[in-house]
């Protein structure tokens, strides 16, 4: 076995608009196709692939065994320039961190539950 690439992440949260909304305004994610579960919540796309799954509950909880709670996800992308300026457009708060050996910029944000998330662009973007 060999792991291709990263499939989604799933985030619990009871805050589910408010979520959809700002995974779709700060990561150009949008809002698509989800199987009819019995449970409340939304999948979101970047191009065909739904990469975050998110679970609508009464309360997202602290975390432990049974509410988990994660440090970070990453994606990699293009476009770091048009990216920062969206982010500032929005007044979105990041942190960017430069890695020390040059390869790439990693840029921190978080959503609205603070899940902590950072999307990483070449250094030379």
């Amino acid at each position: 076995m060999q792991i291709k690439k990263l499939d989604h992440v799933n985030i619990r949260t009871n805050q589910l608009g408010a979520m959809v909304e700002w995974y779709c305004d700060i990561l150009g994610l949008r809002k698509g196709k989800r199987p009819d579960f019995s449970f409340g919540g939304a999948w979101l796309y970047a191009g065909d692939q739904a990469v975050v799954h998110l679970i609508e509950v009464e309360d997202a909880g602290a975390g432990s065994e049974t509410d988990l709670k994660l440090e970070h996800f990453a994606f990699f992308a293009h476009g770091l320039s048009d990216f920062i300026a969206k982010l500032d457009r929005l007044d979105a708060p990041y942190r960017r961190s430069d890695l020390p050996d040059g390869s790439r910029v990693q840029v921190n944000i978080w959503d609205v539950d603070g899940n902590h998330i950072h999307v990483d662009f070449e250094s030379n973007a």
